[in-house]
């Protein structure tokens, strides 16, 4: 029996090292951010489980055993959300091509929420528009200062 486990836990080692190296390759060769994030997340995260698994089989330990679950359940829960969060970002940013996509609701959810942002009172968005020229005020601010600090090395090397 312990042959047996130890021929199941190498098996599925090898695969999820198989997968995960998949994974890594996917992100060097595809060509997009959509095509990459899929790379990074699916391929990825089954390799890491049959990995798990396999580690699993061959500690037959109790308390690892459990530790490797909450791994994985950590890792089944965080990988499609931050994938999800980097795409929308890059679709936001316009880094996804609208001809690479087959269906495109994000558009139209995107310029729902504009529309309604517009039909706001000027009241409801007043905080919004002073967080917007907060957050502007602090990037002009720090780019005076990025030209300052630039100026000034500059000056010190002529000066010597």
């Amino acid at each position: 029996m312990t042959t047996v486990l130890d021929v199941l836990a190498a098996i599925c080692l090898i695969a999820g090292s198989v997968l995960a190296f998949a994974a890594g390759l996917g992100l060097l060769r595809f060509p997009d951010l959509l095509a990459r994030s899929h790379a990074a997340t699916k391929p990825q995260v089954l390799g890491l489980l049959l990995m798990l698994l396999g580690l699993g089989l061959r500690l037959r330990d109790g308390p690892a055993g459990w530790m490797l679950v909450l791994v994985a359940l950590f890792q089944m829960v965080t990988a499609p959300v931050a994938a999800h969060m980097v795409t929308r970002a890059g679709y936001r940013t316009g880094k996804v091509e609208p001809g690479s996509l087959v269906v495109d609701e994000l558009t139209d959810d995107l310029a729902a929420a504009a529309d309604e942002h517009e039909s706001l009172p000027d009241a409801a968005r007043g905080s919004e528009a002073r967080e917007a020229e907060r957050s502007t005020g602090t990037i002009e601010q720090a780019e005076r200062r990025r030209e300052g600090g630039a100026a000034s090395s500059e000056t010190r090397r002529r000066e010597e």
